[in-house]
């Protein structure tokens, strides 16, 4: 073979070699599940329950959110194959089951697990009502209003701006970065649940997402907890005042409904929330029920 044909195959071959190891790594997971990267280090981590973020830091994996064991064990065997640095810190954005259980999957390889102390009791709570204390990780670490760490050229704040989904949720701040985990306080395009058992409020829920988007900026990538089909986990200032607006119209509809003389089994008819077209799909009784009962506080 003559050099420069050698020289051209062999550039062409290491250029075909580099495409491949590029996008070896850019898709190095397989399986049922979808992993995104937004940044080199952070991703999220779509499979079965709440979105899961991640960052791979020098101190090691911090991961924010579990769902389901089977569903952690999978995210954990994916992150091992990326980098063998050990997990040093699990993040749950609130208690409920598709975004804590898979926390004992964690035991005995994370450092922390850290919470909203609001969380950590009803995890605790939901747990001894369905007795099963045995299955769970419990963080070892809670906050009231503010905390924040620092790892590496990357620092992550955690903020309580009151009651919403639930009395404990957590937003999840990447500062470096600017990306926000917004755990369950934004369904995108998606009829959310209310756990009023848990301490929610919608109306305090919209002054939450009203302090979110004030702290926030346009340059924000949020990362949300549900999205609706056909919608994406991942979004901007215009999603969370979407969704904001729709708290407010959910509450407005179910208000004009109760002085029009409307009973609770009429109202849970709707099939469509005035103003917010774009929430379609089953759960929408789980609002219009939310709604009714905090309208009909004594």
């Amino acid at each position: 073979m003559k050099r420069r044909t050698f020289i051209q195959h062999s550039s062409v071959l290491l250029a075909a070699l580099s495409l491949s190891q590029k996008n070896l790594f850019a898709n190095f997971f397989e399986g049922p599940w979808k992993i995104t990267m937004l940044t080199k280090d952070i991703g999220i981590f779509e499979e079965r329950g709440g979105t899961i973020g991640f960052l791979l830091s020098k101190k090691g994996w911090i991961v924010v959110d579990a769902q389901f064991p089977e569903q952690s064990k999978h995210l954990i065997d994916e992150l091992k194959k990326k980098n063998d640095r050990p997990f040093h810190l699990l993040i749950n954005t609130h208690h409920h089951g598709d975004h804590t259980s898979g926390n004992i999957s964690f035991k005995g390889l994370v450092a922390y697990v850290r919470a909203h102390e609001n969380s950590k009791t009803n995890q605790e709570n939901v747990a001894k009502q369905n007795k099963n204390e045995d299955k769970q990780l419990y963080p070892d670490q809670t906050y009231k209003d503010t905390w924040r760490g620092k790892f590496g050229k990357e620092s992550i704040r955690m903020y309580y701006f009151g009651a919403g989904h639930t009395n404990g949720d957590s937003l999840v701040h990447f500062e470096h970065a600017n990306i926000l985990h917004c755990g369950d306080l934004v369904f995108n395009r998606r009829h959310p649940f209310v756990d009023r058992n848990a301490g929610a409020s919608m109306s305090s829920w919209i002054e939450v997402l009203n302090k979110t988007l004030n702290t926030f900026d346009t340059n924000t990538q949020f990362v949300f907890g549900h999205s609706g089909n056909g919608y994406k986990v991942t979004g901007n200032t215009d999603d969370v005042a979407s969704f904001r607006d729709y708290l407010g119209n959910v509450l407005h509809f179910v208000e004009r409904e109760i002085k029009s003389g409307k009973s609770k089994e009429e109202i849970l008819k709707t099939t469509e929330i005035p103003g917010s077209p774009q929430w379609i799909g089953e759960g929408i009784n789980r609002p219009l029920t939310a709604a009714w009962e905090e309208l009909n506080v004594q």
